[in-house]
């Protein structure tokens, strides 16, 4: 393997727990170099799935968060000008088509429109990335795969049918609240009592969603409030810095919430 993606291998195996068989689905798509796209809500878990997958496939993992200023020459790379002269940098999506990692691009929605025609010829049988700056057609290394993720219900810009047809998809949820609350006490440490009784918090905040809230409390911040609580915050205080004021500005919401963390703690 080049030691250009040196920086970009996974040394310890993240934890995961898988909800299904999108372990399985992901290994085969990966031994058909398939794109692969990810939908579900924020703090779900598609992030850490896709870093549990690199580490399990022996594949260096190139990562891309996406924004409103990501543009296909971040991606792609640029011609820099230093002290010898000008000279061409890839970006992560060229490094990683180059030498044969795991590309993933997380919120690719989020990005500008051209970003997402960018990876057409990478997505489908071609498995090409033209390079118009430099005058070339990069031919995708064989163990080149790209992964994409983005979230439907919370994203204002829908992905176009002409790119989510090119990939296979897995759909993320929340997981049932008993594997929820042993990833929480996993990740914080905390007590499966206090995982359990922020995972309940969790699914109360969630059945807002729709009437008030875009999403409810992620998996990410029951995490976050139980790793507070463990460090010595106080429950209720805890689960209002990581969880209510994260959510919601409305004061009704807001009053809401509160409400819920007290009658819990």
């Amino acid at each position: 393997m080049s030691a250009a993606l040196d920086a970009w291998r996974i040394a310890a195996e993240p934890y995961y727990h898988a909800a299904g068989d999108e372990c399985e689905l992901f290994e085969a798509a990966y031994a058909q170099r398939l794109p692969v796209l990810l939908k579900g809500p924020t703090g779900s878990g598609k992030t850490r799935f896709v870093e549990h997958m690199a580490w399990r496939l022996k594949r260096p993992l190139v990562t891309v968060a996406c924004n409103d200023d990501t543009t296909a020459g971040d991606l792609i790379g640029r011609w820099l000008l230093d002290a010898q002269g000008t000279r061409w940098q890839d970006g992560p999506l060229t490094l990683a088509a180059r030498h044969g990692g795991l590309c993933y691009l997380d919120e690719l929605v989020e990005a500008r429109a051209d970003t997402t025609v960018v990876i057409h010829p990478l997505a489908d049988t071609r498995r090409v990335l033209p390079i118009d700056r430099r005058n070339e057609l990069l031919h995708a290394h064989p163990d080149f795969a790209l992964i994409v993720s983005y979230n439907p219900d919370a994203s204002s810009k829908p992905l176009k049918p002409a790119t989510r047809h090119r990939f296979c998809s897995l759909e993320f949820d929340y997981p049932p609240a008993e594997a929820e609350a042993e990833i929480v006490m996993r990740e914080s440490g905390a007590s499966l009592e206090l995982a359990a009784c922020l995972v309940a918090l969790g699914v109360r905040s969630r059945r807002l969603v729709g009437h008030g809230l875009d999403e409810g409390a992620s998996t990410r911040m029951l995490v976050r409030a139980a790793s507070l609580i463990r460090g010595g915050a106080a429950p209720a205080s805890a689960c209002r810095m990581a969880m209510v004021a994260p959510l919601t500005d409305d004061a009704d919401l807001h009053e809401a919430l509160v409400a819920a963390v007290d009658a819990s703690f």
